[in-house]
């Protein structure tokens, strides 16, 4: 494949996933009115709706500016040599592959954290203030952003540096090496992630001994699930949205409340959201989802290792200097397509394991406390209970609120 026709490919990805993207916002914006839908009387009433469609408003408003000008600046990257620049000013200094790799995307991601940081910060301070969601401090909101950047410092460039070391030593066959590798930390994470990274954000406490440990401890003996880790997180120190989730594996497994949830929901309805997240574990959908994300990493690293030695790559972001880090950055693009078609279907996967987790709680526990507890949820956190069909089937992991009570309604 030609240099010339893999610059073309790159151009015309970029360009049709940001029209796409700003089709689907056209799309689902269309579906914003000022008079509640007769469908969400009962859970929304006129003024909450009114400012659920407001909040809608001003984070689309601030995603369309980030998104333009990530655009803008990807396009210009490309087409006036900036990635080649990028790489010529690092080999200055820089010699190793894998060294050099490092630096590269070390000066690539603070000039993309220069241009995110702007919309983050209005997104916090500015429009979740507006809306009396963020409790973050400026302390805290600066304390994550150098955590995040440490992590994926220390994580991204750890793995980076030995899948570059492996390909330099096995060249086209390392896609298999490169692929346990990432499998292995992929496992790793999913089950130490609450116990290892979760910890360098927030704090985490057993839950005391009460009314809802009693109730959660009850029903998961009763559906036979074994749970001996319950842990309270501080949520409320950076928003007052409510969330649960579950991680881990085996005896590693363990289900994490906010406190912000606690606040908001009964016990009846906490243990329905509960009974939701171990019909996911019981229903294998956890694990499914681990097996499914191998196999796409493995594809897509089989598709890169057949391309990685093509020097076209590296000459389509304008350098006659062949490397692995530039070939990464097109391949990246040139495999978002097929990233996208299999992100689709895994979505369709997870929400129907959505409805499935719900049949679940609904069947052993209570229907009518999990719709309650998802009411609340949605309306507190001002969520938008009418998005377009198409753009829900293109980024929604979960069915609306309205299609899951529907469902467990029977209607």
């Amino acid at each position: 494949m030609s240099t010339e026709l893999i610059l073309i490919l790159i151009l015309v990805i970029l360009s049709l996933d940001f029209i796409l993207e700003r089709i689907l916002d056209i799309l689902n914006r269309k579906n914003w009115t000022a008079k509640i839908p007769k469908a969400l009387e009962g859970i929304y009433d006129e003024e909450k709706y009114a400012k659920s469609q407001s909040y809608e408003k001003d984070k689309h408003r601030i995603g369309f500016i980030s998104s333009v000008l990530s655009f803008v600046a990807t396009i210009l990257m490309i087409v006036l040599g900036g990635f080649a620049w990028v790489d010529d000013l690092v080999r200055l200094y820089l010699s190793n592959p894998i060294t050099l790799a490092l630096g590269f995307f070390a000066v690539i991601m603070m000039g993309s954290s220069l241009i995110s940081f702007p919309f983050s910060y209005y997104s916090t301070f500015v429009i979740e203030e507006k809306y009396g969601f963020n409790r973050s401090t400026l302390k805290t909101f600066l304390l994550d952003k150098l955590k995040g950047a440490s992590i994926s410092a220390i994580l991204g460039g750890g793995l980076l540096s030995l899948i570059i070391w492996i390909y330099t030593m096995t060249t086209t066959n390392f896609w298999w090496m490169a692929w346990a590798l990432i499998a292995f930390v992929m496992v790793f994470m999913s089950m130490f992630y609450s116990s290892l990274i979760v910890p360098l954000f927030n704090k985490q406490t057993r839950l005391e001994d009460g009314e809802l440990n009693t109730a959660i401890s009850t029903f998961a003996d009763k559906v036979g699930f074994k749970l001996d880790n319950i842990y309270v997180m501080d949520g409320s120190k950076r928003s007052s949205k409510g969330n649960a989730y579950f991680s881990g594996l085996g005896s590693r497994k363990r289900i994490v409340l906010f406190d912000t949830l606690i606040d908001e929901l009964s016990t009846e309805e906490i243990v329905a959201v509960l009974a939701h997240e171990i019909g996911h574990y019981k229903k294998k959908h956890t694990l499914t989802s681990i097996v499914l994300s191998l196999l796409q990493t493995g594809i897509m690293f089989y598709i890169f290792s057949l391309l990685i030695g093509n020097i076209s790559l590296s000459e389509a972001l304008g350098t006659t200097n062949h490397s692995f880090h530039l070939g990464l950055i097109a391949f990246g693009i040139l495999y978002s397509p097929i990233s996208t078609f299999l992100g689709l279907g895994m979505n369709v996967l997870s929400r129907k394991n959505e409805y499935e987790a719900d049949a679940y709680a609904a069947e052993h526990y209570n229907s009518k406390s999990l719709i309650d507890g998802l009411k609340k949820l949605s309306v507190s956190s001002l969520s938008n209970l009418t998005p377009h069909p198409i753009y829900v089937f293109f980024y929604y992991s979960h069915p609306t609120l309205l299609q899951r009570i529907n469902a467990m309604q029977g209607k």
